[in-house]
């Protein structure tokens, strides 16, 4: 049986039945996450091809020529608009997605979720036309940041991520929230790997198109998941035009409306904690792909391949390690766990002369995404359940402005410190993952205060 019919003044209610379970958002983000992950180091080494190409150079990925350790200007000028160009792309999305994900992300606490997964997806789907066509047809380079920038207007990867994890959070308890958060963030990493050892396969012969047409169908599957078979976790949705600032207005309340002091204040600290945190992490990812495709390392495809996998284990490990320390440790401490071994493998990264030394950092950062997804779980409980979607859209915001800051900050400062020390990001990284650790640790002090209270989550 249907839900009942709506009275002409009443809000249009969902049916009580779906396609599929309530609030299954874990296969659109396997999939988009794949198809990213897939793309991303292969639109990297497209780019050093290209640029390689247009300046005559065709050396030093090979092993044999990387035994000499000079600098070759010419390979210093591909490196430097390989990492100049990344900058663009993520800086053209950054100023679009904006505001694009924080008036979606609002948007879906009134519409549903689904508009807003299904305008993801199509975005997704049309950058990843436009990087084929730049690829098959030799278009110019700026082609991929029009992609891109069209991919930020509606929604971005952030804006699903954004409705998903409000999803989660419209079906969940408070107690087994941070669980909940955690398993989707661990389809993130199952995704990333499986799209990294795929990646580096389908590159082999450097066909550099296959990988984009085997993201093309993943993402038309994923389009049409969102639009025709997920469960809609919105119970009641009220019509409301999308461009009003009523949406940014609302994100803007979560900040300064009277509450609860503690609840507010907390939720700027733990905002900024995971600012820091999806800084370094984003900054680290951008570079590391250069980091090993250039002297010293020289990796070709393959050895990428294994390390873009790796990048992706702690999704899965983590949320193993979390499950476990929380039969014994306060999810804070679990956190401050996770970042201790976060700052160690960013330190490995930066010493890094050989390929052992690089897995051992990689290795080491098995709990390091852990912090994530305790961070998210606090912050929903500190907010009404009619402001998942504002606060899930705060954070995409949040994640927007780490993106940028990453890209402008490691992008930049990676050809910078090429001849002084080419490593120094990922130092910087490791000493930024002390501002996260110290912040947890001070609100875990509060969190002890009488005064302090949460608002009451049920599903």
């Amino acid at each position: 049986m249907e839900g009942r019919a709506n009275s002409p003044g009443e809000p249009r209610a969902w049916p009580t039945r779906s396609v599929l379970c309530r609030g299954c958002v874990e296969p659109l983000v396997f999939l988009a996450n794949f198809a990213l992950v897939l793309q991303g180091p292969v639109t990297t080494q497209y780019l050093w091809h290209r640029f390689s190409a247009d300046l005559g150079y065709n050396g030093t990925r090979h092993r044999g020529s990387c035994s000499n350790h000079s600098v070759d200007p010419i390979a210093q000028k591909v490196e430097t608009l390989t990492s100049h160009w990344t900058l663009y792309m993520n800086l053209g999305g950054f100023l679009v997605g904006l505001s694009s994900s924080t008036l979606l992300g609002a948007w879906s606490d009134c519409v549903g979720r689904r508009p807003l997964l299904v305008l993801a997806s199509l975005g997704l789907l049309l950058q990843t036309v436009l990087s084929i066509f730049v690829v098959q047809l030799q278009l110019h380079i700026g082609y991929l940041v029009l992609g891109r920038i069209l991919c930020a207007l509606l929604g971005d990867f952030s804006g699903l991520l954004a409705a998903g994890f409000a999803s989660v959070a419209d079906v969940s308890s408070s107690r087994t929230r941070t669980i909940r958060m955690a398993l989707l963030e661990a389809c993130i990493g199952v995704a990333g790997m499986l799209a990294s050892f795929t990646g580096g396969y389908l590159l082999q012969e450097q066909v550099y198109v296959n990988p984009f047409w085997l993201a093309l169908a993943l993402l038309t599957v994923m389009t049409l998941y969102a639009a025709f078979c997920f469960g809609e976790t919105v119970k009641e949705r009220t019509p409301t035009r999308l461009f009003t600032l009523r949406h940014h207005r609302s994100i803007i309340q979560l900040y300064v409306t009277q509450a609860p002091e503690k609840s507010r204040k907390h939720l700027a600290l733990y905002s900024l904690a995971i600012f820091v945190m999806i800084t370094v992490h984003l900054g680290a990812q951008d570079i590391l792909t250069l980091y090993e495709l250039s002297a010293p390392l020289c990796w070709d495809s393959r050895l990428i391949s294994y390390g873009s996998a790796a990048q992706q284990l702690p999704y899965l490990t983590s949320l193993l390690g979390l499950r476990l320390l929380q039969y014994c440790l306060a999810d804070t401490w679990v956190a401050e766990i996770g970042l201790i071994f976060n700052i160690l493998g960013m330190m490995f990264f930066a010493f890094a002369t050989i390929t052992p030394l690089m897995f051992t950092g990689y290795g080491l950062l098995f709990l390091s995404l852990v912090v994530t997804p305790i961070i998210r779980a606090k912050l929903s409980r500190r907010v009404r359940q009619s402001e998942q979607g504002a606060l899930f859209s705060a954070l995409a915001c949040v994640n927007g402005l780490a993106m940028l800051m990453a890209s402008g900050i490691f992008n930049s400062l990676y050809p910078a410190t090429l001849n002084l020390m080419k490593g120094f990001p990922f130092l910087l990284g490791a000493g930024l993952l002390f501002i996260p650790a110290i912040l947890m640790g001070i609100l875990e002090r509060d969190n002890h205060c009488p005064e302090f209270q949460e608002f009451s989550q049920s599903p």
